[in-house]
């Protein structure tokens, strides 16, 4: 019987103190070798990713499934456009998560460096979103230009100012489905849960020379 979300919020506060199960044959279910993670921003709203854990659905916990920088374009010339989101998002700079069975909650905590703020959100997966990555088709690629099976086996999560985080599954080749947008709380200890002292890294050049001159479009996400 899966755990309650009570519950499940009070494992992911002590995660800190469990390891993560990296071995197992739950995966084995599934119609691939495993699922991907993936992180993006909008255009130089740079984020770094002090952890994103996960529940499956077997109540495992994988601790850190994905961590470091997000996939995020700088545009020289301030030539980019940070607001709302893509029509067709990428699945962003990730990892697989090799050994898990279908996600049920992620935990994300993430440094906007915008702001900067740290941000912490606890995303549901729902049963529904579920069956749709189990759910295989023979797509034709239009980069490849082949026919091929393909499955929606990518959790992109997009995280951008203010605490927002928006989640698609994808394949490569089909399309992508929205699963929901979370907002996020501030995190109570700020960057790297305190260890810091409130010190977060350096925006890149191109991105602060873009927030400095226009700000950062909060309400577009």
């Amino acid at each position: 019987m899966p755990i309650s979300k009570l519950n499940r919020l009070a494992v992911l506060a002590l995660l800190s103190l469990l390891n993560a199960c990296g071995t197992n044959s739950y995966g084995a279910t599934l119609p691939y070798d495993a699922w991907r993670l993936g992180f993006f921003a909008p255009n130089y709203m740079e984020v770094w990713i002090e952890t994103a854990n996960v529940i499956d659905i077997n109540d495992r916990i994988f601790r850190r499934a994905m961590s470091g920088v997000a996939a995020v374009g700088s545009p020289p010339n301030l030539r980019g456009n940070p607001k709302g989101w893509p029509k067709k998002p990428g699945d962003g700079k990730g990892k697989h998560v090799f050994g898990a069975d279908l996600p049920q909650l992620i935990y994300v905590r993430w440094q906007s460096l915008a702001e900067p703020q740290t941000y912490e959100a606890f995303i549901e997966i729902p049963d529904a979103m579920r069956q749709k990555m189990l759910e295989g088709g023979n797509t034709y690629c239009k980069a490849s230009k082949f026919w091929l099976m393909d499955h929606r086996n990518n959790v992109a999560i997009g995280l951008a100012p203010g605490g927002i985080a928006k989640t698609w599954i994808m394949g490569t080749c089909l399309d992508a489905i929205e699963v929901s947008r979370v907002q996020g709380t501030v995190a109570p200890k700020g960057p790297y849960e305190g260890y810091s002292n409130g010190l977060y890294r350096d925006l890149d050049p191109e991105a602060k020379a873009y927030i400095d001159k226009f700000g950062i479009p909060f309400d577009s996400w």
